[in-house]
């Protein structure tokens, strides 16, 4: 645990890992601190719908890690405010230090509670003796690998029982999760960019049946995000690092197959295709059909033999 605080009249006393517990309006479903577990303290909390808290300063660092589920939170910390989506695989980094403020809604939450005690250790190990040559960043969201797998190595043991050997495993994961904040959140290091990896097999195939079945109607970045459970903002970049391409622009390319295809395999009206593959009108579908085939959909029509009727088919 962190070492005690000094209390003068102008700096209130932070609130401890043990302490913490009582503060909180809300009590976690699962905690590893009966387990005697060094290092990290993780306790395990449900979602929250319409919170509004406000809490003192830690003497800890406080990453809270998103195991599942999505919420959009207001958080407020340092007089800066922030508004995302947290989403399953997010985390945020509260340094000790910081009072804080939190609205709206939390999504499920792993919340790593991490002595500055074992910050300072990782910094000796790594030659850094003086304890002002570092200091946690404050961040807000992030998609972090390394501590979204840290994470799920703790709640993993966490669901497992008691065992001997879990102090050991939990002592070398909390070295490993100091060290990677001092490599990668320390205020006096340039900061590590993340590049998450691409969209897995699964996650594209589910992508593409929802677009194929839905493409009569309108398809956005809000309804695709949620499929794979990230947020908006995102999804836009994961979707151009795993297909190359916007998520708009591949929504458009199957449009326009579907067209394509009801055009040389049926003889229902160009106007009625173009809502079919939810373009606004047939003079829009017109413009991006020549764009991406390089001809109108009369002139794709004629050659592969077929005459479109001029009117839309009566019902």
């Amino acid at each position: 645990m962190a070492e005690p605080q000094t209390i003068t009249p102008d700096r209130p006393k932070l609130v401890s890992i043990d302490e913490i517990v009582n503060v909180l309006s809300h009590r976690p479903t699962a905690t590893t601190r009966e387990r005697g577990w060094s290092g990290v303290t993780v306790d395990l909390y449900r979602p929250l719908v319409n919170c509004s808290e406000r809490y003192p300063a830690l003497d800890h660092h406080l990453i809270c890690y998103c195991p599942s589920g999505r919420a959009k939170l207001v958080q407020g910390r340092d007089g800066v405010f922030h508004e995302g989506v947290i989403s399953t695989g997010v985390s945020l980094l509260m340094p000790a230090g910081y009072d804080s403020i939190w609205e709206g809604n939390a999504a499920a939450s792993a919340r790593l509670r991490i002595p500055t005690s074992l910050i300072a250790s990782a910094g000796e190990q790594l030659g850094q003796r003086n304890v002002s040559q570092f200091e946690i960043r404050n961040v807000f969201e992030t998609r972090d690998p390394v501590i979204a797998n840290v994470a799920q190595v703790l709640l993993g043991e966490l669901e497992r029982k008691p065992h001997p050997a879990q102090a050991l495993i939990v002592d070398q994961v909390s070295c490993v999760l100091a060290a990677h904040l001092l490599r990668s959140y320390n205020a006096f290091e340039p900061m590590s960019e993340f590049r998450a990896p691409p969209l897995g097999k699964a996650e594209l195939a589910r992508l593409t049946a929802f677009i194929e079945d839905n493409l009569d109607q309108t398809i956005g970045l809000a309804e695709l995000a949620a499929i794979v459970n990230v947020s908006r903002f995102h999804f836009a970049r994961l979707f151009r690092q795993s297909m190359g391409m916007t998520a708009i622009s591949f929504v458009e390319q199957c449009r326009i197959r579907r067209a394509q295809s009801l055009i040389a395999e049926t003889d229902i009206p160009l106007a009625q295709i173009a809502l079919m593959t939810g373009f606004a009108d047939q003079s829009h579908f017109t413009r991006r059909f020549h764009r991406h085939v390089g001809c109108t959909p009369a002139v794709f029509a004629r050659e592969r033999g077929r005459r479109r009727p001029t009117r839309r088919l009566s019902g």
